[in-house]
């Protein structure tokens, strides 16, 4: 059976149910192509014995390109909103000290020394300009500020998004508006409030800016991908997996798919074809157009991800569970990443009088996490927790799911290696790519480049459907 689609989206993750609903949208003829039963990939949330978990992401920044989606496909009155003022909190000698969120906090602060707060009054003044080619994470801490900043403040945080290793991460790739920070005005202070004020002129006056908050569902955040695939109906082909890929140029349609769709064989012709799968995988099934593809999508490295939801009653725990949750410096030589307490930023997540948190291990630091058996990370997650938060007893509840490339790393050479994608991929007009390693692993940052991906698309298709003589 032979079917002909103006676009195909193959990848039913955030990335590409973003990409195929704003194509939708638009009124092109767009399908979605996942392998799996279910759309979401890592999104996912399950519900057990009044335990409400999440497998993957425990939350999202709420960006306002994210909630106007949210609301265009009738979720908005489900959101649930984490307080802002949640504290978070960095593990400092075994005691857990809170982040200051505000200039006057920072100073009053006992998270960090008088030398590292000296530093960033003394950015404020600086000219430095950014090294060429590339320069780590790491690298930049420590020549703008100080080796201090690095290990209680910024490696912390590099771990709860990238689960990554500064020493490797690159700062253009990684954190770009730094780096264009420090190259548009010397300061990284002062560069920050000029690309502030840039995208507050450059912003539509209609009304008041959204603030971006931490989000969640009452149900799960798994009810964002459910929803957006309900959306899709019919043009969301689960249990669909993309064999085979044949360039036609000089065929009426482009892109000759071969489709293995539950046991059946199909054959899908498209303009159009937008990969949203890991980057192995799309370098695999590009490696017959270009073997190239395959070499560099190939090298993207990931790194591995263990997580341990564990279950107690509040009776358990000496501490009060009030916060974010906290992250672990590697200088505390523990294998926790952080924990994240999920039964205090939204309801409905623990039984009444329980709490619920989740807890991260592996990263690039620590690969041999993701060969580890279930019953070993709970023990190890229990013992390096009980001393931060006065546990006493196990949990009553657990659940561990084991990513082994859970995060793309955006390591130096990051931004050449896509370069060489982007040139290899204009070889082929009306081949498209989006994913968490393209403009960020975060949920916000893969349904933006979706949404960014399908306009380009459609400006493409549009281009292409205009007579000559117009």
């Amino acid at each position: 059976m032979t079917t002909s689609h103006a676009a195909v989206v193959v990848g039913g993750g955030i990335s590409g149910l973003s990409c195929a609903f704003a194509l939708r949208r638009a009124g092109l003829d767009a399908i979605l192509l996942e392998s799996a039963s279910r759309p979401g990939g890592v999104i996912r949330s399950e519900r057990r014995d009044g335990w409400l978990f999440e497998h993957g992401p425990q939350s999202f920044t709420a960006t306002s390109a994210l909630l106007e989606m949210i609301r265009e496909i009738g979720l908005e009155s489900e959101v649930a909103r984490a307080d802002s003022r949640a504290p978070r909190f960095v593990l400092v000698n075994g005691a857990l000290v809170p982040v200051p969120l505000s200039p006057p906090a920072f100073f009053a602060s006992s998270l960090l020394g008088w030398k590292t707060k000296f530093s960033l009054l003394g950015d404020l003044f600086s000219s430095s300009r950014p090294p060429e080619p590339d320069e780590s994470l790491a690298d930049f801490i420590r020549r703008k500020f100080t080796p201090e900043l690095l290990e209680k403040l910024a490696g912390p945080f590099v771990s709860g998004i990238y689960a990554g290793d500064p020493e490797r991460l690159s700062l253009r790739s990684a954190f770009p508006m730094l780096h264009a920070a420090e190259a548009a005005k010397g300061s990284l202070v002062r560069g920050m409030f000029a690309v502030a004020k840039v995208e507050k002129a450059a912003r539509p006056q209609k009304g008041p800016r959204e603030k971006s908050a931490l989000i969640s569902f009452r149900g799960g955040n798994d009810a964002l991908p459910q929803a957006l695939g309900r959306h899709l109906g019919d043009a969301l082909w689960l249990n669909s997996a993309l064999r085979q890929i044949e360039h036609t140029p000089l065929s009426p349609q482009r892109f000759s798919l071969r489709v293995l769709r539950g046991d059946r064989e199909e054959t899908i012709l498209c303009d159009h074809l937008i990969l949203a799968t890991p980057p192995d995988r799309a370098g695999e099934l590009l490696a017959n157009l270009d073997p190239q593809f395959a070499q560099h999508l190939g090298a993207i490295e990931f790194a591995s991800i263990a997580v341990v939801s564990l279950g107690y009653q509040t009776s358990q725990i000496a501490r009060a569970m009030t916060g974010f949750g906290f992250l672990v410096p590697r200088s505390a030589g523990l294998r926790l990443l952080g924990s994240v307490w999920n039964s205090s930023l939204f309801p409905g997540r623990a039984p009444e009088g329980s709490v619920l948190f989740a807890n991260f291990m592996g990263g690039a630091s620590d690969p041999a996490i993701a060969k580890l058996d279930p019953n070993a990370l709970i023990e190890i997650a229990q013992r390096e927790l009980s001393p931060i938060l006065g546990i006493q007893g196990p949990p009553v509840f657990s659940e561990v799911r084991i990513y082994p490339r859970a995060i793309p790393q955006y390591n130096l050479g990051h931004s050449t290696r896509l370069a060489a994608i982007n040139a290899l991929r204009a070889k082929f007009p009306g081949l498209w790519m989006a994913g968490s390693y393209w403009k960020g692993p975060a949920v916000y940052s893969c349904a933006e480049y979706g949404l960014e991906t399908a306009a380009a698309v459609i400006a493409a298709a549009n281009q292409n459907a205009t007579p000559a003589n117009s």
